[in-house]
């Protein structure tokens, strides 16, 4: 039985392009799960409080409001009506945060593959792959988490070093060879 395809490639650079860019994958697939789940728990913190008057009466309300947010109508319609289809800080943080994630790895997938086939140095190669990785993690956690400025500009700065480095490197590839 012939060995496993990335077993002949070990020492080269895609098997760690391949693993840095299906663990980007699979966290962009975590931050939509919390997006779903920071929009389900304003529902789920939607509570009555105790009928004592009127007045608090409407205060429970107005604070029910707040804690829920659905941005399509038919999910609206679906967890208490209309009234709730509006958005919400935080589930637009969540948002925001998976659309960088898409703005940048994405051209990562493309730009990293194209690198690992023009053979560069593994360790480079490594190197590149894990700045980019870290940066984008740190990035997340910074959004998300509501970290201080400069964390999550200097995580994107520093997540892209390494794209640009790429980008450079395949089009001085592809210039060379015209």
């Amino acid at each position: 039985m012939p060995p496993p395809a990335l077993a002949l490639v070990s020492g080269q650079a895609l098997p760690a392009f391949l693993l840095c860019g299906t663990l980007l994958v699979i966290k962009m697939y975590v931050v939509a799960v919390i997006t779903g789940q920071v929009r389900l728990r304003k529902k789920a913190c939607s509570w009555r409080g105790p009928a004592l008057g009127t007045q608090q009466e409407l205060q429970w309300s107005f604070l029910a409001d707040i804690f829920q947010a659905f941005a399509n109508p038919e999910d609206a319609l679906r967890h208490g009506g209309l009234q709730y289809c509006r958005s919400d800080q935080d589930v637009d943080r969540c948002l925001r945060a998976h659309r960088n994630d898409m703005e940048t790895i994405y051209p990562f997938l493309f730009l990293g593959f194209v690198y690992s086939v023009l053979g560069p140095d593994p360790f480079i190669a490594r190197m590149h792959f894990l700045v980019f990785f870290l940066g984008r993690v740190v990035h997340t956690v910074a959004y998300l988490g509501k970290l201080r400025a400069p964390t999550r500009s200097l995580a994107y700065t520093v997540a892209q070093l390494p794209c640009a480095s790429m980008a450079l490197q395949i089009v001085w590839e592809a210039a060379r060879h015209l």
